[in-house]
């Protein structure tokens, strides 16, 4: 399997996990707490086209579930599946590119301290600060993840947490996520060195590959480029019209 292909599949398992009900339908992993949070939402593996049945079934899902009807395809996928999708009254409504580093060569391991955050609730609300106090909920769900690994930066004077991050390992894939960054703390070099560690850490787990989703333009995706991440596609997120 190529990098997409593999981050992909990493994907998929993990979405299996992320909490609420789970139900195979054809081709999508779909998910549904009934809080209608971002989590919830079905993950098209790739392996064939689904059949308009199969959509009919997720979308019924979807309102068992009280959610919208959403999907991820990543870009590798979406030329075979976007007549079928547009077909059926589905539309493109968020677009976040996927970026891969292949863990043989790394940037340098990073100086500023970085620890692992045990306690899922402290985390969150760390990660809040930075994202928004409103992402709270949905900060305590990832945080909450079984295989989710946490981590926090600190200043170097005073020990303060100014930044956090996530990371989980899937296989090979080591999938990089939830980076945030309090206010103050920002422009310290906080999110690179993650980054760094998170790579290294990654390696030393078995993993051969490290992925990252970020929304396109932003300053988190210059720190990623210039960590050695290379871009491999698209994530595309499909809505019901």
């Amino acid at each position: 399997m190529n990098a997409l292909q593999r981050i992909n599949a990493g994907e998929v398992a993990a979405h299996r996990h992320t909490g609420g009900k789970v139900r195979q339908i054809g081709p999508f992993t779909a998910v549904g707490s009934g809080q209608n949070t971002p989590l919830d939402i079905a993950w098209f593996d790739g392996s064939r086209l689904p059949t308009p049945a199969e959509l009919r079934e997720l979308e019924a899902f979807c309102r068992d579930a009280d959610q919208p009807v959403t999907l991820h395809a990543l870009s590798h996928v979406a030329p075979s599946l976007l007549p079928l999708l547009r077909a059926e009254g589905y539309a493109v409504s968020y677009v976040l590119h996927v970026y891969a580093h292949d863990l043989t060569h790394l940037p340098e391991r990073p100086a500023l301290p970085i620890r692992p955050e045990p306690d899922p609730e402290t985390w969150a609300r760390l990660s809040a600060q930075g994202f928004g106090e409103d992402t709270l909920n949905i900060m305590r769900l990832v945080g909450r993840h079984p295989h989710v690994q946490r981590f926090a930066a600190k200043e170097e004077e005073g020990g303060q947490v100014i930044a956090t991050a996530a990371m989980q390992v899937t296989g090979d894939v080591a999938a990089l996520y939830a980076a945030s960054t309090v206010p103050d703390g920002r422009g310290r070099g906080a999110q690179t060195a993650l980054l760094a560690h998170r790579l290294h850490l990654a390696r030393e787990q078995g993993a051969a590959l490290a992925s990252v989703f970020v929304t396109p333009g932003t300053p988190s995706e210059r720190n990623i480029t210039r960590a050695g991440f290379q871009l491999a596609g698209m994530r595309l997120t499909f809505a019901r019209l």
